[in-house]
């Protein structure tokens, strides 16, 4: 099996944009090349909000992901999120002249670009149409009809829309970057491909992305996604609290969050206690790192009863053998698996993308790079899915690139990122007094 086409994955989150460039290896590993990010300033709860900023933020993490993997990127595959994005169920319906002549890829394909022609509320789009299961003159439960005999071919589609003016938005800050735009994303379904297993869909999973401004979810069972919501929770609101609670500036508590946070405040010590560098010479702030944790676990909290009705309202809450699988940033708060096993009564885990990752990629396998890895996975499939009987040879790569021109890669262009957010942990959790550098003022 020869390497694949060379893509990119561009996340546009609220916290940072993320571009990866990655292909399939000859083992059917995805190969990361390089890595780029950027701090997200014109984004917010996953709706772009300043055009500028946002297009100045993907243009430094695109120049670093070429930079690294020695690819000139010019067409990215692109997640979307936010509060507007939201799911129906709709049952289609195809009548067929025959039925004699076996049903083809065209007899779907024609059922699934008659539902991009419903007609949405007033400012929406349909972004994906997800068959669920058809069903062939009355007989249900097919997962995949094509061959089959039949005049009356129907399905259930889950059908997953966004507000047009953010989607529009996107676009132009893609092509404003001088960037094309490969295929749109739901990012819950990009997060699900890089961290949940088939066994798990089938199974019955709840996929819970904790991102800066929204938490994603995507529920899965009998391998069929089932639902889909976006909560306009996150992180970024949790940091806020904590400035709020704490009466300290925004860095501040965004590092108390990651060095000193815990979803569950009955896990630390009444004595813990953090010492806060005061403004331009004022006197320390001394922080209870157990109060800190009751301000945390109250908005998480909140946030995992959101995800919990969601899943209450999908039918399926006594169908999930699986659990609920938890990423993006916010998996690595610590505590969180706990948090969400007392509010739920469901078992649960962190999902890092690292199971579809070749041998070198260690620097992305944080839950925070699970969307990421994903746009790189969807794109892959959708490449695999348009060209199902060419192989690529490993030579045509940088004759005839799809999504990106190839220079020369050496060993030294493969991408290393270390991330410092990975360097949160243990080893300050049972001293009795903090101190956090001054440097969190500058």
């Amino acid at each position: 099996m020869a390497p694949s086409e060379i893509v990119v994955g561009l996340d546009i989150g609220t916290t940072k944009i993320a571009a990866i460039v990655g292909r399939r290896n000859e083992f059917g590993k995805i190969e990361i090349l390089g890595m780029g990010r950027a701090d997200s300033v014109g984004v917010a709860r996953g709706v772009v909000l300043n055009i500028d900023q946002t297009v100045q933020s993907i243009k430094t993490a695109v120049a670093e992901a070429e930079a690294k993997s020695g690819v000139n990127i010019k067409v990215v595959n692109v997640g979307i999120a936010g509060q507007h994005i939201k799911s129906h169920q709709h049952r289609g319906i195809k009548t067929r002249a025959s039925a004699e002549t076996e049903i083809s890829q065209q007899d779907v394909d024609s059922l699934i670009d008659d539902m991009y022609k419903l007609v949405m509320l007033p400012g929406e789009e349909i972004i994906h149409v997800l068959p669920q299961e058809y069903i062939i003159d009355s007989e249900q439960g097919i997962k995949n009809p094509i061959g089959m005999a039949g005049i009356r071919l129907e399905a259930n589609f889950h059908i997953i829309t966004g507000q047009i003016a953010a989607i529009k938005n996107i676009y132009k800050c893609i092509e404003k970057a001088g960037l094309q735009v490969a295929d749109l994303t739901l990012e819950p379904l990009a997060s699900a491909d890089a961290v949940l297993s088939d066994e798990e869909k089938e199974a019955g999973v709840v996929l819970v992305d904790i991102g800066g401004g929204t938490t994603d979810v995507a529920l899965f069972q009998d391998g069929i996604i089932r639902h889909t919501a976006v909560i306009p929770f996150g992180g970024n609101v949790i940091t806020d609290d904590i400035k709020e609670g704490c009466s300290i500036i925004k860095n501040q508590a965004e590092l108390l969050k990651i060095k000193f946070g815990s979803a569950l405040a009955n896990e630390n010590q009444e004595n813990e206690i953090v010492s806060i560098p005061g403004l331009r010479g004022r006197p320390h702030k001394e922080i209870s790192v157990k109060n800190l944790s009751h301000i945390i676990q109250a908005r998480m909290d909140e946030i995992i009863e959101h995800v919990y009705y969601e899943i209450k309202n999908s039918g399926f809450e006594k169908k999930l053998i699986a659990g609920i699988v938890i990423t993006g940033g916010g998996a690595l708060l610590k505590h969180i698996t706990q948090s969400v096993e007392y509010v739920t009564g469901m078992d649960a885990r962190i999902g890092y993308p690292n199971e579809h990752l070749a041998k070198g990629a260690e620097d992305i396998t944080s839950p925070m790079f699970a969307t990421s890895v994903g746009l790189v996975m969807k794109e892959l499939q959708r490449i695999d899915k348009e060209n199902p009987l060419v192989e690529t040879p490993a030579n045509s790569i940088a004759a005839e690139p799809l999504v990106a021109e190839q220079q020369p890669l050496t060993v030294d262009t493969i991408a290393t990122h270390s991330d410092p957010e990975k360097a949160r942990g243990g080893f300050f959790d049972r001293i009795a007094r903090f101190f956090i550098s001054d440097d969190v003022e500058k």
